[in-house]
C-alpha cells in the first residue's frame, strides 16, 4: 500500500503511530475472533477433551488463523505465520498442544491490541501537545473556537414583546 505524506505531516512519531493502527484492516473482525479464541482457550483448560473435540479444536484454530489473516495487513500476516506453528496433519493434537497453540495465539492478539492502544494514546498525546502549542501561539485575548463575523459572541437575547411586562410604571 503506497501512502503519500501530507505537507503538514512533519512528525515521524505521528506517522509511525498512524501506521501501526493501519495494520489492522478489519478491527471489529479481529476483536471478535480474538474473543472467540480466548473463550476456546478457557474451554480447553476447563474440561478434558476427547479425540473428536481435540480434532474439532484443531480445525477451529486453523480456521481462526485464516480468518484473522484476512483482517490484517500483510506485515502482520507474515509475523503471525512465522510465530504460529501449524499442527501436524497426522494424528490428533494433545490437550497440551491445543492449550499451547491457543495460548500463543491469545498472547499474540493481546500484544497486538496493546500495541494499537499505545499507538492511539501516542496520537492523542501528540494532538494535545499540538493544540497547546497552537493556543500558546495565539495573541493574548484570542480564544480558540471564537467565531468571527456579525453576531459572533452574542448570546441569544429574548424577544422584547413576549409577555414580559418589563420595568414599566
Amino acid at each position: 500500500m503506497l501512502r503519500q505524506a501530507a505537507p503538514e505531516d512533519d512528525d515521524p512519531a505521528d506517522d509511525e503511530a498512524r501506521h501501526i493502527t493501519d495494520l489492522v484492516e478489519q478491527p471489529a473482525k479481529v476483536m471478535r475472533i480474538g474473543s472467540m479464541i480466548r473463550q476456546l482457550l478457557d474451554e480447553v483448560k476447563a474440561a478434558p477433551l476427547d479425540e473428536a473435540s481435540r480434532n474439532r479444536l484443531k480445525d477451529i484454530h486453523t480456521a481462526s488463523i485464516k480468518e484473522l489473516e484476512s483482517g490484517l495487513a500483510p506485515e502482520l500476516v507474515e509475523e503471525l505465520e512465522r510465530l504460529s506453528l501449524p499442527f501436524t496433519e497426522e494424528g490428533t493434537p494433545s490437550e497440551g498442544e491445543l492449550r499451547i497453540a491457543q495460548a500463543q495465539l491469545v498472547g499474540w492478539l493481546e500484544g497486538l491490541f496493546h500495541g494499537i492502544q499505545t499507538a492511539i494514546y501516542a496520537q492523542q498525546v501528540a494532538a494535545r501537545a499540538q493544540l497547546e502549542q497552537m493556543r500558546r501561539a495565539l495573541p493574548p485575548g484570542i480564544v480558540m473556537g471564537q467565531a468571527d463575523g456579525p453576531g459572533a459572541g452574542q448570546e441569544a437575547q429574548p424577544a422584547h414583546n413576549q409577555g414580559s411586562g418589563g420595568m414599566y410604571l
